[in-house]
């Protein structure tokens, strides 16, 4: 994944029965000589703009990682990854933004597939609409 690009995976079915949960989200550099500091970002809605910025008060990030692999670290060398335990229905949106040290990114993720009866499928459509909505007047 390119430094300041977001990419899209689709996961919304017609009628919402589906429901995911990530299971496991990791990051790594391009290769072993590079150096490279970067935040990958898991969110529910597409994000206008990719920031370095980590605000878990945003009801809409999913998950976030740090990775860090420079000869003169701020931080800890290697990735911090921390995700949210919530079942969603929709796509999810990966964002890329690098800080002083840019590059290419990997990232992988494993979600969880979770059946979903009628009232929990309507209450995660409705809870993603709300988000975008949110987003759009603010």
């Amino acid at each position: 994944m390119a430094d300041d690009t977001q990419d899209t995976i689709v996961l919304h079915t017609k009628d919402g029965s589906t429901g995911y949960r990530i299971t496991k989200f990791q990051v790594m550099g391009p290769d072993g000589n590079t150096n490279i500091e970067h935040v990958i970002k898991i969110y529910k809605t597409p994000q206008t703009t990719q920031t370095t910025t980590i605000d878990f008060s945003d009801n809409t990030l999913l998950g976030a990682a740090v990775f860090n692999d420079v000869s003169d670290p701020h931080y800890l060398a290697g990735s911090i990854v921390i995700f949210d335990q919530e079942i969603f229905n929709q796509d999810i949106y990966v964002t890329s933004k690098g800080h002083d040290n840019t590059g290419t990114m990997n990232y992988y993720i494993e979600l969880e597939e979770i059946k979903l009866d009628l009232s929990e499928s309507t209450a995660a459509s409705l809870k993603d609409i709300r988000n975008v909505y949110s987003q759009i007047t603010t």
